[in-house]
């Protein structure tokens, strides 16, 4: 957890939330104490895989055994 006084975070808010990694905290002081925390928000959640998303993103060539050539003394 990070921490922080209040004139530290009134001078550089800013670059104190860019600093932030989700969910990750700041806590800040004064005078030492712990007068208030700020937390960032978390990650959104990955959304989920619908079944035939990928159609027509690309093509499988069934003809295409000319690159194996490259590759014929490795397959012996």
């Amino acid at each position: 957890m990070t921490t922080a006084t209040i004139e530290e975070v009134q001078a550089s808010l800013p670059a104190l939330l860019s600093g932030l990694k989700p969910g990750e905290e700041l806590l800040i002081l004064q005078q030492g104490q712990p007068v208030a925390r700020l937390v960032a928000e978390p990650a959104p959640p990955p959304k989920s895989r619908q079944p035939g998303s990928a159609v027509g993103k690309f093509r499988i060539i069934e003809e295409d055994d000319e690159h194996l050539n490259d590759f014929k003394e490795y397959m012996s």
